[in-house]
């Protein structure tokens, strides 16, 4: 999401003084790499780490020599496209499934594109900018579809465009985010919104939700309104999902800061508030001018109620979310959550911010295969770590270590400002810097292959690698100014998730390699001038092992975007390291959320923000309408399974 990454620029910088951690002290040690303010691009990185871009580019595919074609791919690959609508290869279709402000409800009212409507009628509509899905089978024909709404367009959303809000606005923001389920239904071949079903439900960003975990009635989360610390209010800003094997959904909050402010001049920021971009300023929402609890200075607790995990039971319309604090508080991007071979579950975590961290988390208990119901709190407990990649100054690939975040070990004791366990969990990005953990290009989706032998994660892009102090050149995020993202892999040792230990690799470099046909900003060896792209994002694997994945970058398609065109979905194959482009959306859109039928036959694919910041899209209807996030449907017209 551009919008939020500058609007956290601007209200609150990263600091120009490194921060000298013993982790920098060690990587810088080790690396030797000569990384300063005038670092100016690839170039630097390659002349301090004696590495040649052939010697990188090889080693990005060490595992995907050579042209071959893959055999699990058996679709044309699209072009790219600068149109106004979604474009699939032939013998595929798309259709509209639900779009921002249809009704979830027989009797809820239609969308209103005046931008006037009362915040009443969000309530019983599809929430806006839908982002990460997951899809819950029912019957053959019959399934729940849990889909996040991360935000929403205030140019869209009111027809004075944000400028002139009341506190009702406020309300209808709030009832735009959060999550929508609904049922769904497919009849002759056509998958349907049912529109009367008891499941349809919206969680916005003021439904109770049960505090869980060791932060739970902790006075990090007491508040005036909470005064025990365990019921918060809402959610919102949710990014991407994950799904457990009891039937839950987990929603992940991510960029949750920008929705706090204050008015109170003599308000001062807390180097913590700083770390999670939580000022005085806004993200522009202006939720705090007309809801107290937004408002820093009178509740200066209420973020740290936010920024978490959230399980959600989409089978039972009543129940209550659960914030799952033992996975710790952080821009939380996806939540992807495999079985380790002994039982226990684990969860790979992203942190979405320039120079942050990946997480993993381990249940402390283990999961029961015969009953369902005694496993509904296995997030409630556990262990979280942190990442930390070494490699050689000359290879893309090397070992990594897995960091524990408990209190009283690697240095998180209360000499060191960390209390107990809540509070390392509460500020886990500052544990995460503590004990030592590898800064990131923005990790954001983590997707565990169908195997379990491997993991992957998208790394988006980091204007700030290579030029801040903290954000150091390496082999994981080798080049300076990335504005082109990567996808980082790796293997537990022994297959063993649990391991303290793993093995990785770049499994692949976006790029340009027209605009740069020498060195690592043209991508690694399978980006080509028909597959290109940038800023990977969404990401996911199907049940025969291909990788899907999904782009939120620029869409200028000019300078180092040039033949790029709208953001996109792709398809790579991991054995041959193959990438098609799949899908191109609409002007200005994000392509992201993905979920398939339980028979592979169908897809679902979220289409965020067409036509953000007024750009000139019409999606989906067409016309001279106003643009809408989207959930579409794409199909086989043979009926086949999607993407073989």
């Amino acid at each position: 999401m551009s919008r939020f990454e500058t609007q956290d620029d601007q209200n609150h910088p990263v600091e120009t003084t490194p921060d000298f951690t013993r982790m920098i002290d060690r990587a810088m040690s080790r690396r030797q790499f000569m990384v300063a303010s005038s670092v100016a691009g690839l170039g630097a990185f390659v002349a301090a780490a004696g590495v040649t871009s052939g010697a990188m580019k090889a080693v990005a595919s060490e595992t995907i020599s050579g042209k071959s074609t893959s055999k699990k791919m058996g679709f044309k690959a699209v072009p790219a496209s600068t149109a106004d609508r979604i474009i699939v290869p032939e013998g595929y279709r798309s259709q509209v499934l639900v779009s921002w402000g249809d009704p979830l409800f027989a009797d809820a009212p239609a969308f209103d594109a005046s931008g006037n409507a009362h915040s009443e009628t969000q309530l019983r509509q599809f929430g806006d900018n839908n982002d990460g899905m997951s899809l819950f089978p029912l019957a053959d024909d019959r399934a729940l579809l849990a889909i996040n709404n991360e935000y929403t367009n205030y140019e869209y959303l009111f027809s004075h465009q944000g400028k002139l809000m009341t506190a009702d606005d406020v309300k209808k923001a709030q009832a735009a985010h959060g999550v929508s389920v609904l049922e769904i239904k497919r009849t002759d071949g056509s998958w349907q919104l049912v529109q009367n079903s008891r499941y349809n439900r919206r969680i916005t960003a003021n439904t109770p939700m049960e505090i869980t975990g060791p932060v739970s009635g902790h006075p990090l989360v007491q508040t005036e309104m909470d005064p025990e610390g365990k019921v918060a209010l809402g959610t919102f800003n949710n990014c991407a999902n994950g799904e457990t094997p009891w039937g839950t959904y987990l929603t992940c909050e991510e960029n949750f800061n920008g929705y706090f402010g204050t008015e109170q001049s003599d308000f001062v920021q807390s180097a913590d508030q700083k770390r999670y971009g939580i000022g005085a300023r806004d993200a522009g929402y202006q939720w705090h001018r007309f809801d107290s609890r937004f408002d820093l200075a009178r509740h200066p607790q209420e973020p740290h109620r936010f920024g978490w995990v959230v399980e959600i039971d989409p089978m039972d319309p009543t129940s209550t979310p659960k914030k799952r604090t033992a996975l710790g508080r952080f821009k939380h991007e996806n939540a992807a959550l495999t079985v380790n071979a002994d039982g226990h579950v684990v969860v790979y975590l992203g942190d979405d911010q320039r120079g942050e961290h990946l997480y993993k988390f381990v249940s402390k208990g283990k999961i029961d295969k015969t009953n369902p119901g005694a496993n509904r709190d296995l997030l409630e407990q556990g262990t979280l770590y942190v990442a930390r990649f070494d490699s050689q100054s000359d290879q893309l690939n090397g070992q990594g270590e897995w960091l524990e975040l408990t209190h009283g070990k690697n240095g998180l004791t209360q000499a060191n400002g960390f209390a107990d366990q809540a509070e390392v969990l509460t500020f886990a990005r500052r544990a995460a810097t503590q004990v030592g953990a590898t800064t990131m290009d923005r990790p954001e989706w983590v997707a565990v292959h169908p195997s379990g032998k491997s993991v992957c994660c998208t790394l988006t892009n980091n204007k700030h690698r290579g030029t801040k102090g903290n954000q150091p050149l390496d082999g994981v995020n080798p080049r300076a100014k990335n504005h082109y993202g990567q996808i980082v892999r790796w293997h537990p040792s022994g297959g063993d998730h649990r391991s303290a230990t793993f093995d990785w690799d770049l499994y692949l470099l976006a790029g340009n390699p027209v605009v740069h046909p020498d060195g690592l900003y043209g991508g690694s060896d399978h980006i080509n001038a028909d597959n290109m792209f940038n800023s990977p994002d969404g990401l996911g694997f199907d049940a025969e092992g291909r990788l899907w994945i999904q782009t939120d970058g620029k869409y200028s398609n000019q300078g180092d975007f040039a033949g790029m065109g709208n953001n996109q979905m792709l398809c790579s194959d991991p054995e041959t390291g193959e990438v098609r482009r799949f899908l191109t959306g609409p002007v200005a859109c994000e392509i992201t959320g993905l979920a398939f039928s339980p028979d592979y036959r169908t897809l679902f694919v979220g289409v965020q923000h067409p036509g953000e910041e007024l750009s000139p899209s019409h999606f989906p209807a067409g016309g001279d309408s106003k643009p809408r996030s989207s959930v579409m449907v794409i199909t086989r017209d043979d009926g086949g399974v999607i993407g073989a």
